[in-house]
């Protein structure tokens, strides 16, 4: 079948390869308050042509698009920027043309270079651009132009070309374009989340073992001083009674066992109530207001499931899944059972219903000061939800962040972040080996890859993983992996009891603690041995800009146990060498490249101890033994 001839006139410049876009457009990218947001595109068009290009930006909240220009960083690649200046989604449009005088310019350039001279043809045709353009002109530029024009229509001696390539004439006749041949690339969308969403140090505790949400509030102080950003929470909510877990997760309780506060709800509510034990809601009003006056934030978990005991079951019946014989199904994830919790069904007739009550709860915590949601195994929920609440929450409350828990496939975990989720839990604990490190930290920090909508959460222990390199590492384990928390992801987190070295499982093989704090109380206090190294660590990340990124090269050191990296460039660089045994001493060379920036001898001084070593470009010895501290934490310095 013969191609139809266009109706129109096709477009003959190509806006193509346009960045930053996630899935050619269909989810935005994410960058932080205060971040230039660069884009850049090929312009391509048939002839000679010279191109011209603005990059439209329409802020959030903004009715119209304002321009800034793009320059071409090489014949065919063009950049533009602006900055990120308000919370929300940012919309980005690049529009190119043909600049006619430009194009006529650069021709006469060319014919002159090949030593043409008999241009009166190209010269009328430069006559007629100026004059055309001429009425548009002020001030000085108009100035210039007549004075040029003048010279052009001079009938006098023959006029030379050079006038024409006058770099202030270009200057002026580029000020007022007109834009023949106008393109717009399609709307690229980018997400900008507070500073926190993309750079933070977070602390996990269990407010039942630190006396309430009231004994919480009187370590804000020093959790502030040990540099943590967020101090994250589990379940606050009433617990229930049926099928209540008892110590270790044993499948019944005794009388003094206070359960897993993942088991929400009860006589006193759900999950929109504090759990009696721990305060009332004027104590959480008073903790969001005391941790903001220490530049805190106070996450809460987001847990979609239910106790036996939670109102809904009576109230919305219909949003929970029975089988055929009229019982519930509890949540398993085999070999884990979970006899005290009940997941709520998003296939349910009233799903809308559903939805609405879950975005309530969210809303009812912002309300009261909370800006920072861990969402428990969000990948067991639909992504259109995700989607529809992050974005509908955000929409009225920018500020508000979301981190998902989810181990799963990375596919989904990707999935999930696309949806809106700000950050995310990784496989890091579980990446203990030099190859593994550099494989997956290859693949978050990648230019243009998931780094533009996946922002990783190092946390170094939940109270799900205890990894076996913590529990037969010691201490030198528990110090390596704090430090690569710290250093390779700008967010990073710890649970309460890491500080303390707590690395007792409950059995051989198994990554649960012995006496796991998700079934008892605990008394627990700021006193721990590892403390002095993170709050060292969390002043060298806010000191040091190059620690908020997430790209880092990788350096050889010549030994499988000596894992080294460096982030930033010249004066800005960080370099950190980690000894991953835990066990035995190791030495090295590492390799400084000549391209980082860094002169070819310089003073590297180690942020963790305050000593200086001379280093150089090329190889540097090192030893570490983990028996004196197992890492460099390095910073050139004149």
């Amino acid at each position: 079948m013969a191609a139809t001839t266009p109706r129109k006139t096709p477009p003959r410049i190509l806006i193509d390869s346009v960045s930053p876009t996630v899935d050619g457009g269909r989810y935005p990218a994410k960058r932080s308050l205060g971040d230039l947001i660069v884009v850049e595109a090929d312009l391509v068009r048939d002839g000679h042509e010279q191109l011209r290009a603005v990059l439209r930006h329409r802020a959030p909240g903004q009715r119209s698009f304002r321009e800034t220009p793009m320059a071409p960083l090489n014949p065919d690649r063009w950049r533009g920027s602006v900055e990120a200046a308000e919370l929300g989604i940012h919309q980005l449009v690049v529009e190119a043309w043909v600049d006619p005088f430009a194009s006529w310019r650069d021709e006469v350039a060319r014919k002159l270079g090949a030593g043409q001279s008999d241009l009166a043809g190209e010269l009328a045709e430069g006559e007629a651009l100026i004059a055309a353009r001429l009425p548009k002109l002020r001030g000085p530029a108009l100035a210039l132009a007549e004075r040029v024009l003048a010279a052009l229509r001079d009938g006098g001696e023959p006029v030379d070309p050079a006038v024409a390539l006058d770099p202030d004439l270009e200057g002026a006749m580029a000020r007022h374009p007109e834009r023949p041949e106008s393109v717009r690339s399609a709307v690229v969308e980018v997400d900008v989340d507070r500073e926190r969403a993309g750079f933070g140090s977070w602390y996990e505790l269990f407010p039942r073992s630190w006396g309430g949400l009231a004994g919480v509030e009187r370590r804000l102080a020093q959790l502030a001083e040990l540099g943590f950003d967020v101090i994250y929470l589990p379940p606050i909510h009433p617990i229930g009674e049926s099928h209540r877990k008892g110590r270790n997760n044993a499948p019944t309780a005794e009388p003094d066992d206070p359960g897993s506060p993942w088991a929400i709800g009860g006589a006193e509510g759900g999950h929109t109530a504090v759990h009696p034990d721990l305060g009332t809601l004027e104590d959480l009003e008073r903790l969001t207001r005391t941790a903001a006056e220490h530049g805190l934030d106070i996450a809460l978990d987001f847990a979609i499931q239910c106790s036996p005991d939670h109102p809904w079951l009576t109230e919305h019946p219909e949003w929970f899944h029975r089988r055929p014989d009229g019982t519930l199904k509890y949540a398993e994830n085999p070999p884990k059972r979970y006899q005290d919790i009940y997941n709520l069904n998003f296939d349910s007739p009233d799903w809308r219903g559903l939805w609405d009550a879950l975005r309530g709860v969210v809303t009812f915590w912002v309300e009261r000061g909370v800006r920072v949601f861990r969402v428990d195994n969000p990948h067991t929920k639909p992504l259109a939800f995700w989607e529809w609440l992050i974005r509908g929450v955000r929409s009225e409350h920018p500020d508000v962040i979301f981190l998902a828990e989810a181990f799963t496939r990375p596919a989904a975990m990707y999935a999930l972040a696309k949806a809106g989720f700000s950050q995310s839990y990784t496989y890091f604990t579980w990446k203990n080996s030099k190859a593994d490190l550099t494989e997956y930290l290859s693949e978050l920090s990648a230019p243009g890859g998931v780094r533009e909508f996946f922002r990783p959460n190092f946390f170094v222990n939940t109270p799900d993983i205890l990894h076996e390199y913590l529990q037969d590492g010691g201490r030198p384990a528990f110090e390596a992996r704090l430090t690569l928390a710290a250093t390779l992801a700008p967010s990073y987190g710890v649970y309460s009891g890491f500080e303390n070295l707590e690395r007792t499982p409950v059995r051989r093989g198994s990554e649960e603690y012995l006496d796991s704090e998700k079934y008892e109380v605990k008394r627990r206090s700021l006193d721990g041995p590892l403390l002095p190294l993170i709050g060292r660590l969390n002043a060298i990340r806010r000191e040091h800009a190059a620690l908020r990124r997430i790209d880092l090269r990788f350096l050889e050191t010549h030994h499988d146990q000596l894992i080294a990296y460096i982030k930033g460039e010249g004066r800005d660089a960080i370099l950190v060498c980690v000894n991953l045994d835990p066990h035995t001493a190791h030495e090295g060379l590492v390799e400084v490249p000549a391209d980082v920036g860094l002169p070819g001898s310089f003073s590297a001084r180690d942020l963790i101890t305050g000593t200086i070593y001379t280093w150089h470009q090329g190889g540097n010895y090192v030893r570490l033994d983990p028996a004196v501290l197992p890492m460099h934490v390095l910073r050139a310095e004149p």
